[in-house]
């Protein structure tokens, strides 16, 4: 369902978001948000969902190359507890 609302941008460039939004959201007091600019405007997102995002996009770009998120980051921890235990274990 698309909403669309009018909002006038006060002096100092700041927006009020309806505190529907917000709540809906989880937006509160000193969060981030995105605006990112798209061909029909400007789209603003929290900035946990463009962490979702880019997160989508870098699995679909290793499940090009036939490589799986999963392993990535479990061999990503193996490595890290390599690396580890040769800097930091007794001899």
């Amino acid at each position: 369902m698309e909403v669309k609302r009018t909002y006038t941008i006060q002096e100092n460039g700041q927006v009020t978001l309806p505190a529907e939004w917000r709540e809906k959201y989880g937006l509160k007091k000193g969060d981030f948000i995105v605006f990112k600019e798209t061909e029909e405007g400007l789209l603003v997102s929290p900035r946990e969902a463009q962490a979702i995002n880019l997160m989508d996009e870098i699995e679909e770009a290793l499940s090009k190359r036939g490589i799986a998120l999963d392993e990535l980051i479990e061999s990503g921890r193996e490595i890290r507890q390599e690396i580890y235990d040769e800097k930091y274990a007794r001899k």
